[in-house]
């Protein structure tokens, strides 16, 4: 779909440009007819104003999902979530037409219309809680996921293509590669690791041409919604789940196993490929380009992972070409292919919208400070406090606060902010809050502070848990700024759908805050924490880190990849 077609031009521009027309050299004559063309003007005008008067005080309107598409490329300029942004509409010849009340609920045009809104609320009222990203999809990323939808309505689960496939796949006899091919993705880990390698399995299937399959277990099924029109990618339950379920680093059948013991034939039924944190060297062969050719040949393939290997994948010759072109903006791979997957399902959505409703709406700014802590024990712990603490208030994210005057005089330009915090633990939340709550602030704002839950351990495997974890992070993810933790997915998620570059939090060695605390990150993509570090044509060992400008290494994981953008 064309993004220009999605700008509409309002019809007052429209009536003004026929009488113009009408009154122009090649129209009627007369001073009648420029007393018409005046008179028109004025009631055009008049109407306008009205129009936009009504539009303005009646957002809440669109609230309930009354609102436009619109093109992407047109800026919020800053104002708050919920502000309609008015835009002037651009005529062929470069000149501005009148403006519009646009809600870009498509999101620049990575999702496409025509679902049942009322199944899944969030794809397109997140419009309303977001504002307008800068960063812009490409036209070639928007064309191939169009194509990939194709594929996964032609070849998804419950069509006679997948039908045939899963008959093949039971026989256990060697076929070739089909019509159709897939990707099988295991449900394992947290919920961070999890929502970052379907986003690496789905880009990796967009580059090898395969129906992605995502495992619904461990309360998957439950967190997100369909992100493909007129299909799933849900595993149904008929699939053979008992050929992956005890996969591991050392299951026989893994690819890097087959390769060391040089059991590798032509045309197996599937290969399982591990790609998860404790993959050994032969595993981490996935990532060299005859390896790949090899690869292309298997109709199914599934993949176990907790980690975001995109940055790798950048490494291949082979997919670099179209890597570029899908994202000239090296940066914002997470940014576009998790705001077009990962929508949360109704019940997660109603805990986002009715926490961010009654205390983060109303707000001048919104400030999210996630919290985690690799420790053994619970916390709080002193040196966390105080490491957050040095963050927000050297780099003026949050106001000083006055301990030798118990009232200080409002400002009259004194601005409100709310804190977002999130954490497994209430300790932190709750020495900020009192803090800010016994003493005023230098500058006169007011701060208040708002912590969903703290479950005290992550505890994947129960729904509950990631629900509150899933709408937690969409809720960071809402943040005008954002202060984030080292090494932590959960993070990473959030400012990648945010499109924000927050502050990270260094990890604390022996219990002492570091010192500086906190530093803005070059990117919002998030770190590869296992990359491989090995040349494929050369053989031998490498800096991964150093071998394209736009792939370097993590600031928080000295030995991670994250992809940088140059321009």
């Amino acid at each position: 779909m064309d993004l220009k077609e999605r700008i509409r031009r309002s019809p007052s521009q429209r009536a003004e440009e026929a009488l113009v027309v009408a009154a122009s050299p090649r129209g009627r004559k007369g001073g009648a007819a420029m007393l018409l063309l005046r008179w028109s003007i004025s009631a055009a005008a008049l109407v306008v104003c009205g129009v936009l008067l009504l539009l303005l005080a009646g957002g809440s309107a669109a609230r309930k999902g009354q609102f436009l598409d619109a093109d992407s490329s047109v800026l919020s300029g800053g104002r708050g979530r919920h502000e309609p942004r008015l835009v002037r509409p651009t005529d062929e010849d470069g000149t501005s037409g009148s403006p519009e009340v646009v809600r870009d609920k498509l999101l620049g045009g990575l999702l496409v219309p025509g679902f049942d809104e009322q199944s899944c609320l969030s794809r397109y009222q997140s419009a309303l809680y977001r504002q307008t990203s800068p960063h812009f999809p490409s036209t070639y990323l928007l064309e191939r996921l169009r194509e990939h939808e194709a594929l996964q309505k032609k070849c998804g689960p419950h069509t006679e293509s997948y039908r045939k496939a899963v008959e093949q796949l039971k026989s256990g006899q060697d076929i070739k590669v089909m019509d159709c091919n897939y990707l099988v993705w295991i449900a394992y880990s947290g919920l961070g690791n999890r929502i970052l390698t379907i986003a690496s399995a789905f880009l990796y299937a967009i580059l090898t041409n395969r129906v992605l399959l995502v495992d619904g277990s461990k309360g998957t099924v439950d967190l997100f919604c369909e992100p493909f029109p007129e299909t799933s990618w849900f595993l149904p339950s008929d699939f053979p789940a008992k050929l992956f379920k005890n996969f591991s680093v050392g299951s026989p059948d893994s690819y890097g196993n087959m390769l060391k013991t040089k059991a590798v034939h032509s045309s197996p039924a599937f290969l399982y490929l591990h790609l998860a944190h404790d993959y050994s060297d032969f595993d981490k062969l996935f990532f060299c380009q005859d390896n790949q050719q090899y690869l292309q040949t298997i109709p199914w393939l599934i993949l176990k992972s907790d980690n975001y290997f995109v940055p790798s994948l950048f490494l291949i010759p082979a997919y670099q070409e179209e890597l570029m072109r899908l994202f000239p903006r090296r940066d914002a791979v997470f940014h576009h292919l998790g705001r077009y997957l990962f929508h949360p399902s109704n019940v997660v959505w109603g805990m986002v919208t009715r926490y961010y409703d009654s205390y983060l709406a109303r707000a001048d700014e919104k400030l999210g400070i996630q919290i985690r802590v690799f420790d053994t024990e619970t916390g709080p712990f002193q040196h966390v406090l105080d490491q957050v603490l040095a963050c927000t208030l050297k780099e003026h994210l949050l106001p000083e606060v006055n301990t030798q005057e118990p009232i200080v005089s409002p400002r009259k330009t004194a601005r409100s902010k709310v804190v977002l915090v999130t954490s497994l633990n209430s300790g932190y939340y709750e020495k900020f809050r009192n803090m800010y709550w016994e003493h005023p602030t230098t500058n006169g704002e007011t701060v208040s502070f708002h912590q969903p839950s703290h479950e005290e351990h992550q505890n994947s495997d129960k729904k509950m848990h990631n629900m509150k974890a899933w709408a937690e992070i969409y809720l960071l993810s809402l943040s005008d700024v954002m202060v984030t933790s080292a090494w932590s997915t959960f993070g990473y998620v959030a400012q990648g759908l945010s499109g924000l570059k927050p502050w990270l939090l260094f990890k604390p060695e022996n219990r002492t805050a570091p010192d500086p605390p906190c530093r803005q990150v070059s990117s919002m993509e998030p770190c590869f924490h296992a990359p491989p570090f090995y040349d494929c044509k050369a053989q031998r060992g490498v800096d991964t880190g150093k071998l394209l400008p736009h792939v370097r290494h993590c600031e928080d994981m000295s030995w991670g990849l994250k992809l940088v953008d140059q321009n």
